[in-house]
């Protein structure tokens, strides 16, 4: 046996000694482990592991108020640099290559007629005017209506709506003009708004509603009396000055101006109530607006029921402009719209009574029927409960008066088209709803619109089309029928005319309007007595030239002047004044003319001067004339 190694251990193992050599291999395993887990000297450390590398001493920047590595702050800073490069590259390249403008497409033919249309009402404004109504020619005007009749209870009826070509503010045809507009943008008010003219019409809207709120106490339950007019048309003449015998600007009125108030009109009260009810879906966003619309309405259609009468019997201005025939067909119509704008069971209960529709004359004919106007308002009630009907569906006890309205629109509408003879049509198209009586546009557009809605009303019901007898018609059918109605009215008819003045290119200039047809250029206008029981009219001038006067007996019926020169001195040689009766009438220069039609036309105030018309494309042309006759 070998004796132990003086080192400390044997170098062999013992006999006895049974360890495997997986097992001392597992030890030697464990004892470096051991060994290596204790901390070396550089000596064992240089035996075990060899030499060690050099450690690289670290960099830093001094940045002053922070030390930052200097690998850090290389990066960044390139960083910085090849970002900013980039930048200046890329907008380099922008400014430098050549851009291609995109342009809008233009607006279409139905886009440019309705910003005309809705012109027309800035043009119609009354009172002190916005800084945006954006018609040059017109001013504040009228401002004192109402605080002039001592027997009026509204003392405040400033602003509304002018009536046509003239200064009267008639409530009955205003009303159903501002319930057409607020049904359209209820049912439009998307198209409009693609159109840019949604907050417009919105505008227009409320300028009249806010007016009509003037007319009666808007804050009470009940009240006794409406103002239903605010100037006189009267044209059998007379020592007192009205706005339809005198032909001025309304800007130029500064004599008192009547106000003719009702207490017993429930037509008037029943359509000033359809148009606050129908405005007051417009204005629902604004809840204080849309809650005063709804009580006005609710007041003016208790008091319409409550006081029974037509607003123009008696042989009033009313009953000469804007004659009612009844006012069942409001009952129908202003219940309908209180219904939708508060969801109260009682108004509809009321419009759909079917005594209330047999007075109103829903089942029965005759050559009218069907035509919707200021006058008829059932053809459009009726087409507004069928919506109900289309899309709710109240069912009992409502279902068989309102299936009788859906029938009895859809006989309307069979009767615009023209394989049916209720209506004759001129040989341009143009359907004759009013049977060859003057103003057939007004009935016509309002059957387009009623077309087109009831088309759209089928369609968002899922229903292709409706029966006239046996034969059965696509919407398609009415929508061509709407639309061929309209483009008669925009030029597309034998005289190629649009008679939407200011679209196109061929256009009614002569047009029946006070403001329009008469320069801005007068100031002190008074309207007095001449001493022989008739009225005087005399205009101040801001700049006087010396009229020329021609001998009476050169009176002529109508004068057209068409001067071809520029300078003032040669206009005024080719001036000529017609002196007519006992009128004093002066208009001087005014330069920017262009901007209204080029002729002054004179009814009642000038009954034989009937136009006076330049020719010419002049900014300072022709208006120097003094009238007067002793």
């Amino acid at each position: 046996m070998y004796g132990r190694d003086p080192w400390g251990g044997p170098l062999e193992i013992n006999a006895a000694d049974s360890a495997t050599d997986d097992d001392r291999s597992r030890n030697l395993q464990d004892l470096d482990r051991a060994a290596l887990s204790r901390p070396l000297d550089e000596t064992q450390q240089s035996w075990l592991l060899g030499p060690t590398e050099q450690k690289k001493k670290k960099k830093y920047v001094d940045l002053g108020c922070i030390i930052v590595s200097r690998k850090i702050f290389v990066w960044t800073v390139g960083t910085l640099l090849i970002s900013g490069f980039l930048a200046g590259f890329i907008t380099l390249i922008v400014k430098t290559v050549p851009r291609h403008h995109h342009r809008h497409a233009p607006p279409d033919n139905y886009t440019l007629a309705l910003h005309k249309a809705l012109m027309f009402f800035n043009a119609q404004r009354s009172g002190k005017l916005p800084k945006h109504n954006n018609v040059s020619w017109r001013g504040n005007s009228c401002v004192q209506d109402g605080k002039s009749d001592p027997s009026v209870l509204m003392k405040d009826l400033v602003g509304g709506y002018y009536d046509a070509g003239d200064a009267i503010k008639f409530n009955f045809p205003k009303s159903f003009a501002m319930t057409m507009l607020s049904w359209s943008v209820i049912e439009y008010s998307a198209k409009y708004e693609a159109a840019g003219e949604l907050n417009h019409v919105k505008e227009i809207i409320k300028w009249g509603t806010d007016y009509l709120l003037k007319t009666f106490n808007n804050t009470a339950d009940t009240i006794d009396r409406i103002a239903a007019q605010v100037g006189v048309g009267d044209t059998s003449g007379g020592s007192t000055p009205n706005d339809h015998y005198c032909w001025m600007r309304p800007e130029d009125i500064d004599y008192p101006r009547p106000v003719y108030e009702c207490h017993s009109c429930s037509d008037l009260a029943a359509e000033m109530a359809a148009a606050l009810a129908s405005a007051s879906i417009v204005f629902k966003d604004n809840k204080a607006y849309s809650q005063k619309l709804v009580h006005g309405a609710q007041t003016l259609f208790k008091f319409a029921r409550d006081q029974r009468g037509r607003y123009s019997a008696g042989g009033s201005d009313a009953a000469i402009f804007y004659n009612s025939s009844s006012y069942w067909d409001e009952f129908v119509w202003g219940g309908s719209w209180l219904y939708f704008a508060t969801g109260n069971s009682s108004f509809l209960q009321l419009a759909t009574h079917p005594k209330l529709a047999k007075h109103a004359g829903a089942f029965w004919g005759g050559p009218d029927y069907g035509v919707l106007s200021w006058d008829n308002k059932l053809p459009a009630a009726q087409v507004l409960l069928s919506r109900l009907r289309l899309f709710l569906g109240p069912g009992y006890p409502y279902e068989e008066i309102l299936s009788t309205f859906h029938n009895q629109t859809s006989i309307i509408m069979c009767s615009f088209l023209p394989v049916f003879t209720s209506f004759n049509r001129t040989k341009g198209g143009l359907i004759q709803l009013n049977h060859g009586r003057p103003q057939p546009l007004q009935y016509v557009v309002n059957a387009a619109f009623l077309a087109a809605l009831y088309s759209d009303y089928l369609d968002a019901a899922d229903t292709p089309g409706w029966y006239c007898g046996p034969n059965f018609y696509s919407t398609d059918v009415l929508r061509e029928f709407s639309k061929t109605q309209i483009d008669y009215i925009l030029g597309k008819n034998p005289r190629k005319m649009s008679y939407v003045v200011g679209f196109g290119n061929h256009y009614p200039k002569h047009v029946h309007h006070r403001g329009a047809s008469i320069p801005r250029i007068m100031s002190n206008i008074a309207v007095k007595g001449d001493g022989n029981g008739g009225t005087r009219q005399s205009r101040t001038r801001t700049h006087l030239w010396e009229p020329w006067l021609l001998d009476p007996t050169s009176m002529m019926d109508s004068v057209t002047f068409a001067p071809t020169t520029t300078t003032q001195s040669q206009l005024l040689q080719a001036m000529r004044v017609w002196l007519l009766h006992s009128w004093h009438c002066l208009v001087t220069d005014q330069p920017g003319l262009t901007r209204i039609p080029y002729f002054l036309q004179f009814h009642q105030c000038f009954p034989r001067l009937h136009r006076l018309r330049h020719l010419g494309n002049h900014e300072d042309v022709f208006d120097i004339f003094s009238v007067h006759v002793v």
